[in-house]
């Protein structure tokens, strides 16, 4: 539910904007674009629910811009960077695009930020966390909304060292949000006098676990760290003669 409500806020406070502007636009609408993953494991985080809490917005905002209808264009990105870029630059070129909300994803939020920036159209990366998209990838024309990796990092990290848990191996999904949160988190534990053992990488979508907790376990670290995330149910037998 918060995801959604800061869907609302984020097209309201756009709406905003794009009124001042509406005037001296070429297109005779306003075209709101929403690229998310629809299917996937992320699907819960924004998906057709953030599109449902589009509409409500627009019609909460009156459903038009000095008289300008806003129009809505969706689309699954299938965490596919390439796929979510594309559709970017085909709105762009074909549609009117004004603006472009989503993400989820932190590799797909990453390629549809570099096409905001060659496109010079706003793009509000939603539920995506990694850092450097307002860090070393920063451009004028993204607007990282929400929390990110740094955060996670700092909050999780040093609380769970200041408890004792100083020898660590992480889980991480295996693309730009799982080892962004993983660096971030492990720089912490160094800081803060704590080792990192070992990690594994676990590719995007994967819902057996056991063989990787086998990993973990082998380790003998103190700490697991999960640098993952994902809505869909995961399944893990335990390992053998793990009580």
């Amino acid at each position: 539910m918060r995801h959604f409500k800061r869907m609302l806020a984020a097209v309201g406070a756009l709406c905003a904007l794009l009124a001042a502007g509406a005037a001296e636009a070429a297109s005779d609408k306003v075209v709101i674009g929403d690229i998310d993953d629809m299917s996937g494991p992320y699907a819960d985080v924004i998906g057709s629910g953030g599109v449902e809490a589009i509409k409500m917005a627009i019609a909460e905002f009156g459903g038009t811009v000095l008289g300008k209808p806003i129009d809505i264009l969706t689309a699954d990105h299938q965490n596919k960077p390439d796929i979510g870029q594309q559709k970017f630059r085909e709105w762009a070129d074909t549609a009117g695009l004004t603006m472009v909300l989503g993400g989820s994803n932190t590799g797909v939020s990453l390629a549809m930020a570099s096409a905001a920036k060659e496109k010079r159209i706003p793009f509000f990366a939603i539920g995506a966390a990694g850092a450097s998209l307002t860090g070393a990838n920063c451009n004028s024309y993204t607007i990282h909304y929400g929390y990110d990796t740094t955060a996670l990092a700092n909050g999780t990290a040093k609380t769970i060292l200041a408890e004792g848990g100083k020898n660590w191996f992480f889980l991480t999904a295996d693309y730009a949000f799982g080892t962004q949160l993983e660096k971030g988190a492990s720089e912490v534990v160094k800081a803060g006098g704590g080792t990192v053992v070992g990690d594994v990488r676990v590719p995007l979508g994967t819902s057996d676990f056991a063989s990787y907790l086998l990993q973990a376990q082998g380790s003998g670290a103190q700490v697991l760290g999960l640098a993952n995330a994902r809505t869909s149910p995961i399944r893990s037998r335990p390992p053998p003669n793990s009580g």
